[in-house]
């Protein structure tokens, strides 16, 4: 655990906003985990900013007593590119959905992962539109009915995991809604990493799409459905007497049976190296899902990069240097320019 940055506590961090999410909703969880793991990565609450689109998860901001802005639907990554590049000391946080973040604001969101500014997102993924009741949205499964699909979805869902793969980021992890020390671990995990860490948190919606994670959220089923990654150990799963791990047979995932008392090494159960620099085996974990796989679990990769605002403060800096401050009213009276008679 790490050492706390201040004499904060998590109450320093919750806001005097009335919390009005449904009974039972997976964003309770988060929101106290996240207050709990804050005052040991800040001093000042000011130092802090939350930033949301449009969606159940976007009225995190008001529950934070920090900075925060609820922004539009879908561009909560853009407002957080601008804030982060411009005061690079802030710890910047966005908070979206799975509907936010990967249908309005898909393109937004790539992009700033692709930068790599050193920021915090945190998607919640219930595989529906919450707010607007009920909506089947770009993490839904095929055949998912809902008053917008009535005859069932016959859309290819979007993996988040694989999108922030492919949007080259460099931290890519996903934690569960009700596993309080498996979430606090990954948000310490996604707040040491520099550059943009990416959070799938698979969360409950007990309205419009209840247990939709049910396995892998239930203490008693998830040995079984899912997989806790853990850099250089096995990728083992299953409960004694039921044991199984993952072998790559041509490039493609397998499941093999273990004994108690094999070794998975000897077996030939791939070990997980979450620093490998090819996003090959990240890809690879990424195509592991239920009901023929189990769900990976924890940080699935972290590489360095450099960042968007330490690269942007070197060509301004550069500049600086090479051609001195400047002058803004020279700027606006440079070039062609014009007056306008009254």
């Amino acid at each position: 655990m790490a050492a706390s940055a201040s004499p904060l506590t998590r109450k320093d961090f919750v806001s005097t906003q009335d919390v009005r999410w449904c009974p039972g909703c997976g964003d309770y969880s988060v929101l106290a985990n996240v207050q709990r793991v804050m005052p040991e990565f800040v001093e000042k609450r000011e130092n802090v900013v939350f930033i949301s689109g449009i969606g159940c998860s976007s009225r995190f901001p008001y529950y934070m007593n920090t900075y925060g802005f609820h922004t539009i639907h879908g561009r909560a990554p853009s407002f957080a590119t601008g804030i982060k590049a411009s005061n690079p000391d802030l710890s910047v946080w966005v908070v979206t959905g799975d509907g936010d973040g990967l249908s309005i604001g898909g393109n937004h969101l790539l992009h700033t992962i692709r930068r790599n500014l050193d920021l915090q997102i945190l998607l919640f993924n219930n595989k529906i539109y919450g707010l607007t009741k009920g909506q089947y949205s770009p993490t839904s499964d095929e055949g998912t009915r809902t008053k917008s699909s009535p005859h069932g979805s016959i859309d290819h869902p979007i993996d988040p995991i694989s999108f922030a793969l492919g949007s080259g980021a460099t931290f890519v992890a996903r934690t569960i809604d009700v596993d309080a020390t498996h979430m606090q671990q990954t948000l310490r995990r996604a707040h040491a990493h520099k550059g943009t860490a990416f959070v799938e948190i698979l969360q409950n919606c007990p309205v419009f799409n209840d247990g939709v994670w049910e396995d892998v959220q239930d203490r008693k089923t998830r040995p079984d459905n899912s997989i806790s990654l853990v850099h250089g150990e096995p990728l083992v799963f299953g409960t004694p007497g039921n044991l199984k791990g993952i072998v790559m047979n041509d490039g493609n995932p397998q499941v093999v049976d273990l004994t108690d008392d094999e070794d998975p090494l000897a077996k030939g159960i791939v070990v997980h190296d979450e620093f490998l620099e090819s996003t090959a085996y990240a890809f690879a974990l990424a195509t592991l899902c239920r009901p023929d796989f189990p769900l990976p679990v924890g940080v699935l990769r972290q590489v360095e990069k450099t960042c968007y605002e330490d690269e942007l403060e070197a060509q301004i800096q550069d500049s600086i240097d090479t051609k001195g401050p400047g002058s803004l009213e020279k700027l606006l009276h440079s070039g062609d320019t014009w007056q306008v008679p009254g």
